[in-house]
């Protein structure tokens, strides 16, 4: 069994190769691990190693386990799914937040972010897939939700995540991912400060570099398979 550690080192080999591959460099791309559901103590192995940016997709889970690790140094990013009755954690205790789909959720985030603290920096997600089952706005929705959510105060709107389907097809997976990077760039028209491209996991994150990914979040091929039980 490979430690976190090793893996750690293997992922970034893949970015760095990818980044190559992309004439970009390999400091453009920051690694996100996805710590969802792994105890504190593999976090723990994690930072030993060097990393620093850790995503969560459960609110409680994600504050339970920042309180035990204890370091003021961590840098949070919620990815998952966000309901009403959550966004006062996000707010209080997160840097980032990848998954904002609905002004409601934004003007939420914005109002209960805690004046001491710097803004929240924030992601559009899009469903540029088209899947029912997929949150995000659509397309066609993006640009409004934007211009509503540049002008919160308590936030920071930086860019665009999405979640493609699953596709063992690379020129498949570039086709979304270049449909999000064409969406950026179209809002960057607007709102030049725009810079955020968070897509890329485990299985496609070379695709995803190769068409502008700034931020890849990276759960399996860091921490590895997740216990499944019978």
């Amino acid at each position: 069994m490979t430690s976190i550690a090793a893996n750690l080192q293997a992922v970034r080999a893949r970015i760095a190769a990818a980044c190559a591959g992309a004439g970009r460099a390999t400091e453009s791309v920051q690694l996100l691990a996805v710590s969802k559901t792994w105890p504190a103590a593999s976090v723990r192995e994690a930072i030993a190693a060097g990393q620093r940016a850790f995503g969560e997709n459960y609110v409680q889970e994600a504050v339970t386990k920042a309180a035990e690790l204890g370091d003021p140094g961590l840098e949070w990013h919620f990815i998952g799914p966000l309901q009403g009755n959550k966004t006062r954690l996000v707010a209080e205790n997160f840097a980032w937040v990848h998954s904002v789909e609905r002004l409601k959720i934004a003007e939420r985030l914005a109002a209960q972010r805690p004046a001491g603290l710097p803004a929240l920096q924030v992601c559009l997600q899009v469903n540029i897939s088209g899947e029912a089952s997929k949150s995000g706005c659509s397309p066609d929705e993006l640009p409004d939700l934007a211009r509503a959510v540049a002008v919160l105060p308590g936030l920071r709107l930086r860019g665009l995540m999405a979640i493609p389907e699953p596709s063992d097809d690379v020129r498949l997976q570039r086709s979304r991912f270049a449909l999000l990077h064409d969406l950026l760039d179209r809002l960057g028209a607007e709102s030049p400060g725009l810079d955020t491209l968070s897509m890329g996991m485990s299985h496609d994150l070379e695709a995803a570099i190769l068409e502008g990914a700034t931020i890849v979040r990276i759960g399996t091929a860091f921490f590895g398979e997740r216990e499944t039980t019978t």
